[in-house]
């Protein structure tokens, strides 16, 4: 009996450019800053918005947005919670490829259940996960609505909606939580300087021994 394709056969191949090669080279560490929260919640704007500080300040970054995945790596997933599962399962991959290519990824999804997000968090060794919670009320997010999901959802033409009809689960210990102030929202500039900074001072901007 054939085994070629069974797990037993395959094996790890090293290559002679490691993570630390590529770090040295960019003079920055890889890791992933995975950004969860509500539709509507600021996620994708953040995400853009970072990856612009980032690169005003000479790093490279790259964006894995939920919605731009679906058309193509993920379009073959539905919003079961199995696919869900798997969505974010694929994603945390990806993600970890490019954080070991040395790059700043930036995973923007609303990745609503804990379990799929830690175990994100488990594939990145020494603190090289990055949670980032978007901490927008609901309401906030339905008066926003910019792609009209809310609404459908509410009229009960959109099943298992985030927020509404299926849980999200809010992270009980996220590396950083950006939230309104005194009803206000910080402007996306704000909030990326304030990612930046976190990464700058746990020594992702730049490369030492």
């Amino acid at each position: 009996m054939a085994t070629v394709g069974n797990s037993t056969n395959i094996f790890w191949h090293e290559c002679p450019v490691n993570k630390v090669d590529r770090q040295k080279l960019l003079n920055q560490r890889g890791c992933v800053v995975w950004i969860t929260g509500l539709s509507g919640s600021g996620k994708s704007t953040l995400a853009c918005s970072l990856g612009r500080e980032l690169h005003s300040r000479g790093k490279l970054s790259y964006v894995l947005d939920g919605d731009n995945l679906r058309h193509g790596l993920n379009k073959n997933l539905g919003f079961s919670a199995e696919d869900r599962a798997e969505n974010i399962r694929r994603v945390g991959e990806v993600a970890k490829l490019f954080a070991d290519a040395g790059l700043i990824c930036i995973a923007s999804l609303i990745s609503p259940y804990r379990k799929d997000r830690d175990a994100c968090r488990a594939m990145l060794p020494d603190g090289n996960f990055v949670e980032v919670f978007m901490n927008t009320p609901l309401e906030v997010c339905e008066q926003r609505d910019a792609k009209g999901l809310y609404k459908l959802a509410r009229a009960g033409k959109i099943k298992g909606f985030t927020g509404i009809d299926d849980p999200y689960e809010p992270p009980l210990n996220c590396e950083i939580e950006l939230r309104t102030l005194n009803g206000i929202c910080p402007t996306p500039s704000e909030m990326a300087g304030q990612v930046a900074s976190y990464l700058g001072d746990r020594g992702f901007l730049h490369y030492t021994e």
